[in-house]
């Protein structure tokens, strides 16, 4: 049985002040969650702050974003083994906005992901189509792609030691959801697709549903046979919602 995990990706939103407002909400209510397990990834600026604030508690943390570079001369990145000193468990990788906006590659997002792992961190690497790709029948061309670059030159093992986020771009912050059906297909497939190098490695990873996950729609995707949590973007901004959605995560451990 796979531990669900709900992540929120807070993006760059919010103060010091908010930081801080929003994991205290978070772990008021975080002590009734125990089979499933929580995360937060806050801007850069706030990874001390939330370190000092979590530390002890059963919710864990982790960055929106790595170098895919170990150190050196590279002005405005994050190494890996600086988060790790952080404290951070997880990176997530290959977000859609950072393959739109920063025109990150596969192979740029695999090398991240090599990276994430040699420091000790759990990468969260994010696939995910278009409206246009879905609406032309490439959905799994996409998806594939974006697993393959990691799964072909890293191998199962490391997928395994990672988690995959299924994020329709279509979905992201619109809120507008994939059907249940329509994320179960999807997440079946990535699993299908990693069975075929290893099936032990696609029995144990974790793969969540990340596209405009809420509290009025988390249960029924959580409940899916094969999506194993979510990577929430906006309900994770209010520590009520993100809850919420943590709470559907425990009904389905």
């Amino acid at each position: 049985m796979r531990q669900p995990l709900v992540a929120g990706n807070w993006k760059m939103n919010g103060s010091k002040a908010d930081a801080a407002d929003l994991v205290n909400g978070i772990k008021a209510g975080a002590a009734k969650v125990q089979k499933a397990e929580i995360a937060v990834c806050p801007p850069f600026p706030y990874l001390q702050l939330i370190e000092g604030l979590l530390a002890g508690s059963n919710i864990r943390w982790g960055s929106q974003d790595v170098s895919n570079e170990s150190d050196g001369a590279f002005t405005g990145q994050v190494s890996a083994r600086m988060l790790k000193d952080f404290g951070c468990t997880y990176a997530i990788i290959g977000h859609s906005e950072r393959r739109m906006f920063n025109a990150e590659s596969d192979a740029l997002i695999a090398k991240k992901y090599d990276q994430a792992l040699a420091a000790g961190l759990t990468p969260v690497l994010c696939v995910g189509e278009s409206l246009e790709e879905r609406e032309h029948g490439k959905t799994e061309e996409v998806v594939a792609r974006h697993l393959d670059a990691v799964l072909e030159g890293a191998g199962a093992k490391a997928i395994g030691l990672g988690v995959i986020a299924y994020e329709p771009v279509w979905a992201i912050g619109t809120g507008v959801t994939a059907t249940p059906e329509q994320a179960q297909e999807v997440h079946a497939f990535l699993r299908q697709r990693i069975a075929a190098k290893s099936q032990a490695e696609a029995e144990a990873v974790r793969i969540l549903y990340g596209g405009s996950m809420k509290p009025g729609n988390a249960m029924e995707l959580i409940g899916q046979a094969d999506i194993d949590g979510g990577l929430i973007g906006g309900a994770a901004l209010k520590s009520s919602d993100f809850l919420a959605i943590c709470a559907a995560a425990e009904a389905n451990a």
